[in-house]
């Protein structure tokens, strides 16, 4: 299993953002110069990390982002999950693959596709007990 490279930046920019905990609130700007991303990278992650809940925004004067919730209550799977939806190893435990028409050739004949969640299931679990408080530290 490999993330993707934005499921990977999105961990990075909440990590960033999770520094600037309880001080002012910080731009995508600031994120991308303090992380190295590009700002239009950066940008794009801070919109989906926004509608997924993890991050508020606020517009104005004094305006940013910050957390929306404490970096302890926010975990590594949580922010994988905002960018590549729910963690599914395989095509056959990827609910929205399949109602996109995509499925396994091979699954009439599988015998180990009852494992699978299972197997997402420990995955899913040990990236949950990850928090973003435990990253930055």
């Amino acid at each position: 299993m490999r993330l993707s490279n934005m499921a990977d930046y999105a961990v990075v920019i909440m990590s960033a953002a999770s520094r600037h905990c309880g001080s002012a609130r910080v731009s995508a700007t600031d994120l991308a110069a303090e992380t190295g991303l590009a700002l239009p990278t950066a940008q794009k992650l801070v919109s989906i990390l926004t509608k997924a809940g993890l991050l508020r925004s606020v517009r104005g004067t004094g305006g940013g982002i910050m957390l929306a919730r404490p970096a302890a209550a926010i975990s590594v799977a949580d922010i994988i999950e905002a960018v590549e939806g729910p963690i599914a190893l395989t095509i056959c435990c990827d609910a929205h693959k399949q109602s996109l028409g995509q499925h396994c050739v091979k699954e009439s004949n599988c015998s180990v596709q009852a494992y699978w969640p299972v197997v997402n299931t420990a995955v899913r679990g040990a990236l949950a007990q990850i928090n973003l408080a435990g990253l930055t530290r």
